[in-house]
């Protein structure tokens, strides 16, 4: 365990006036502004280092460019990352075969260099959603290199508003040397204290600017552009866009949008971008494959429903297991329960017809099945139960939608059955993506329903139990050890879903409108033995919400006012472990900070 945020340095404190490395920054940006310039051709002769984060988006990243690697033979090796630490011993382990690094969800938020201490000539692309991007990442012009789409709304600060020149130190100085020296002129003597004077104040004040400024842009944790995304506009400026790689696009966005980590505009702005791929795509196809073959694949877009899973699923299953619906419904309390028999009557499906698997329903109700859903669903106030979105059909029979394929991947990768090694997980949920797996997809799923399953309950204990509970600034919700499932719960993705459908069902049953208002901190136990728990901060669950998320920041703070032994290990900042016995005194320290 490390006090405070060791791992990941913030520019916005004291600190030293310039950074260890200022000679190797310039005033202008360090944003690739042509990807295959820039980037691939720089790197498609070379041995390359893939260093992977245990997220969805990133898996569909790295699948993009291992297909463009194939294509070009391009030689490399693939690492996945699950935090600041293996990252460290990665890089440790690789560096001395490898000269070019690429970083795929992970390494843009914090001092790259000051965490890795690289060589010289070592040089790294970094293609992270994570903002917002750390200014010496930015304006670093020799190893650091980020791929970053191009429209993104980035406010990073001027260079001359954080970083001064080394010049302007010297001259300082030089000044102050001379002022030791005897003057024979009084009055030169006298214009000399003058000019110093000034000079010191207005370095303050551009300290003191500068903190302002630096604290506003770090100030929020948020996202920015899928990663799987900007790969795929890599394969499309070198006519190399498979339907594939689409595809694998298009769930990297979708993971976002599951994992609540961009705005529904957002959201909507990017499945138009990626709708015009599709149509060009099956435009293309429709010369090559004039009927469906048994291994084809096609892409759809479609209006679907927001019901996790319920095409391989039952129809009342999901429901139940639905966030949005079992929130509305408030299924967790007796009255919920008969609203949705309610629900299931105005609709006129038969309970024996939803209870069963949703490919076993008769075709006359599934024809029909979204509109009368939808109609029903508007009278019982769930105005939102449609959704923009993509679903894929392989050959004849198999049919998924995105978000199946997202649920399916996400619980591959957080599979708390041990089956071998560390990175199995992690290959398994890559290898998922392939469409020659269908196997280890339905293995995903099975672990998808059962994790929607353990979230559900989870979310009806606490809220029966009154769990959460106001903290003042904001909602806190701690699990015990010996809760059902909490071992799943030890998981950062399977922790942040639950605590945003914790946060959404909490609004819903809450008569308070203060508390709808408020952010919510989640913690689990992590480690028994070690006496850690993991704790994750949300923002407030409103409709307007920019998913701007300040507890990463906050989480510092507190860490540092009260000495308390955390791990700041997460990509997120938002996540944190923390000793158990430090937990009362770094609540007390968030509580007043944020108060």
């Amino acid at each position: 365990m490390r006090s405070g945020v060791d791992l990941a340095p913030s520019l916005s404190g004291g600190g030293p006036w310039l950074p260890p490395f200022r000679r190797r920054c310039c005033a202008a940006a360090m944003f690739i502004s042509d990807c295959r310039r820039e980037f691939y051709d720089v790197i498609v002769s070379q041995r390359v280092l893939l260093l992977v984060a245990s997220d969805v988006d990133a898996l569909c990243a790295c699948k993009i460019l291992q297909a463009l690697f194939q294509c070009d033979h391009v030689q490399y090796t693939l690492v996945p990352v699950s935090g600041w630490q293996e990252l460290e011993t990665a890089f440790l382990e690789h560096k001395d075969q490898f000269k070019y690094f690429v970083l795929i969800n992970c390494g843009a938020n914090v001092d790259l260099l000051e965490i890795l201490q690289p060589e010289e000539d070592a040089l790294f692309f970094v293609c992270d959603s994570h903002r917002p991007i750390n200014v010496v990442n930015v304006y670093n012009d020799t190893q650091i290199k980020l791929l970053v789409k191009q429209d993104d709304d980035l406010d990073v600060p001027a260079y001359d508003d954080i970083f001064r020149d080394e010049e302007d130190e010297e001259e300082d100085s030089e000044n102050e040397s001379d002022a030791s020296e005897p003057s024979e002129k009084r009055r030169r003597f006298e214009e000399d204290v003058i000019e110093r004077t000034m000079k010191r104040r207005q370095r303050r004040e551009w300290e003191a600017r500068r903190r302002e400024i630096l604290f506003d842009y770090e100030q929020y944790e948020y996202h920015g552009t899928s990663s799987a995304m900007v790969m795929f506009d890599l394969a499309w400026i070198m006519s190399k866009d498979l339907n594939d790689m689409l595809w694998w696009a298009i769930v990297g966005l979708t993971d976002q949008w599951v994992q609540d980590k961009i705005t529904q505009m957002k959201y909507v702005t990017d499945i138009g971008i990626l709708q015009r791929h599709v149509s060009r795509h099956n435009h293309r196809n429709e010369d090559e494959e004039n009927s469906l073959s048994i291994d084809c694949m096609r892409i759809a877009f479609e209006y679907d429903l927001r019901l996790a899973l319920y095409q391989h699923w039952s129809l009342y299953e999901s429901l139940c297991n639905t966030s949005y619906t079992s929130a509305s419904l408030k299924l967790w309390s007796v009255q919920g329960q008969k609203r949705l028999q309610e629900f299931l009557a105005d609709m006129g499906l038969p309970l024996k017809q939803v209870k069963q698997k949703f490919n076993s329903m008769d075709m006359s109700l599934k024809e029909n099945l979204r509109e009368m859903i939808e109609e029903s669903a508007n009278k019982f106030g769930m105005k939102d139960l449609r959704v923009q979105t993509f679903s894929i059909h392989f050959g004849f029979k198999n049919k998924f939608s995105a978000s199946d394929i997202v649920y399916a991947t996400a619980s591959l990768m957080e599979n708390i059955e041990k089956e071998g090694p560390e990175t199995t997980n992690f290959i398994k949920a890559l290898d998922s993506l392939s469409r020659g797996n269908l196997d280890k997809l339905h293995q995903g799923l099975d672990l998808a329903k059962k994790q929607l399953r353990a979230i559900q309950q989870t979310v009806a204990s606490c809220i029966c139990t009154n769990l959460v509970i106001s903290q003042g600034p904001f909602l806190y919700c701690s699990l015990m050890e010996g809760t059902p499932d909490v071992k799943l719960f030890s998981k950062p993705v399977s922790l942040c879903l639950l605590s945003k459908y914790l946060l959404k069902s909490f609004v819903c049953s809450t008569k308070n409108k203060r508390c709808k208002l408020l952010p919510l901190i989640m913690a689990a136990p992590m480690d028994v033995e070690q006496g850690t728990v993991i704790m994750v901060g949300i923002p407030p669950e409103t409709e307007s919400s920019d998913k701007k998320n300040f507890f990463g920041r906050a989480f510092e703070k507190a860490a540092d006012s009260t000495n308390s032994r955390t791990l700041h290990n997460h990509f997120d900042m938002s996540i944190i472990e923390l000793k158990t016995e430090d937990r009362s005194k770094f609540l007390d320290a968030l509580i007043s900070l944020l108060s």
